[in-house]
């Protein structure tokens, strides 16, 4: 279901490892921002389990990171022996280059059902090819401010469904003159995250799928939110995060990683937000999504892919690695095992008291897998502009999707989901 288009390279094999398994010599690993710092952290323990190994980390920024994959891949040399590939993107690489990669389906594939079933899609390509292992994913929810909800006599769990949503919002910006979400007017705002709710992305089986009735239903709840007034737009991560601490808006719909940004950003709301799962589209409906996550693959190029796995092995298929790199880096597992640990059904000062982490792990469980393809950034560019159209300049949320998928379709040679 990953979408994924090739069954990677050779396996690995006994290389730069002796008859017992011992793994030796040097690896470098690329990654970005606390992802690296969590590695170069946990990198000291793994090389004194493993006397005669070093693994050098390297932070290449994320700005930077696709283009020098792109092509360290295309000119076949060049990349480090660990890459880290987010899970939507991971698809893309291995369908572009199929035998970049290598298989690691017979040391890795045991784990398939210890991870989170829309994470292992990501990284699983033809044939159920194992190409990469899942890190940390983004299970979302609704944060809220309890101040704002108190005021309008808003009971967060009344919002059992987005009309709900609606409702509670209108009520909000009345008693206290708050909006109820912020988007950034620069990118498709929670249009991803209410498809994979509703269980699909752009594509489905391979065809063009943002003309759905899913779709629709995802996108005339946008307009509807904008059009009773209750969006707050601002311009990229930093006015979002300027908006949310200046109290614009009274709810933030994304992932578990925000809490790191509340608490890194703006310690003096401590005791303001709260967290509860998102609204359903129906009152049964699923109840989560998910926005980001990456995962740690083997490029084909790497010198000691034996010690490149035996790493990834190490830092995701341990609860303690997993658990440490949730508390002191905020990347939360896609390693389902860690999520019984009791460090995630604490309760959280930041969050009054509520055990925040909780609420995030019994909603991990059931995020729906979607497919990820070669052709989400082309379809991603269409779909931008699609949701201005409708938000912003009041366009028919079904005749601009079916405009969309005319586009994606013209774009890719992909055939529409019928």
């Amino acid at each position: 279901m990953g979408g994924a288009g090739g069954g990677g390279t050779r396996d690995i094999d006994g290389n730069k490892a002796d008859k017992k398994g011992k793994v030796s010599g040097k690896i470098t690993v690329w990654s970005w921002d606390v992802a690296a710092k969590a590695m170069k952290r946990l990198a000291r323990t793994f090389e004194q389990r493993h006397p005669g190994t070093t693994v050098d980390v390297v932070d290449i920024g994320y700005d930077n990171a696709y283009d020098k994959l792109t092509v360290g891949l295309r000119a076949g040399s060049g990349l480090a022996d660990v890459l880290t590939v987010e899970g939507d993107h991971m698809p893309r690489y291995t369908a572009n280059f199929p035998s970049a990669f290598y298989d690691l389906t017979n040391l890795g594939g045991r784990y398939g059902g210890d991870f989170d079933r829309a994470a292992w899609s990501t990284v699983t390509g033809r044939n159920s090819a194992v190409l990469a292992l899942p890190w940390d994913i983004g299970p979302c929810a609704l944060y809220y401010r309890t101040d704002h909800f108190r005021a309008a006599g808003v009971d967060p769990k009344s919002l059992l469904t987005w009309d709900d949503y609606v409702t509670a919002g209108v009520r909000i910006k009345k008693a206290t003159g708050h909006r109820l979400l912020i988007q950034d007017s620069t990118d498709a705002g929670i249009l991803p995250m209410l498809l994979q709710q509703q269980g699909q992305s752009y594509f489905k089986g391979g065809r063009v799928a943002v003309d759905t009735p899913e779709a629709v239903r995802a996108m005339t709840l946008m307009k509807t939110l904008h059009d009773k007034g209750l969006v707050d737009y601002e311009k990229g991560w930093d006015g979002f995060v300027t908006g949310t601490k200046e109290g614009k808006a009274a709810t933030t719909p994304t992932a578990a990683w925000w809490t790191g940004t509340l608490t890194d950003e703006m310690p003096e709301l401590k005791g303001r937000f709260g967290v509860t799962p998102l609204p359903g589209f129906t009152a049964d409906g699923t109840r989560t999504s998910n926005i980001g996550g990456s995962t740690l693959c083997v490029p084909a190029q790497s010198k000691n892919p034996r010690l490149a796995w035996a790493f990834i092995e190490f830092l995701l298929t341990s609860k303690a690695n997993q658990v440490s790199m949730l508390k002191h880096e905020g990347l939360f597992p896609a390693y389902l095992p860690a999520l019984d640990d009791p460090y995630l059904s604490a309760k959280q000062e930041y969050f009054g008291g509520q055990a925040a982490l909780d609420v995030f792990a019994r909603l991990a469980r059931n995020i729906p897998p979607v497919e990820y393809t070669k052709d989400d950034a082309k379809a991603s560019d269409i779909m931008i502009s699609t949701v201005n159209g409708v938000m912003l300049r009041g366009k028919d949320p079904r005749t601009a999707l079916d405009a969309a998928a005319r586009q994606i379709a013209a774009a890719t040679g992909r055939e529409r989901v019928k």
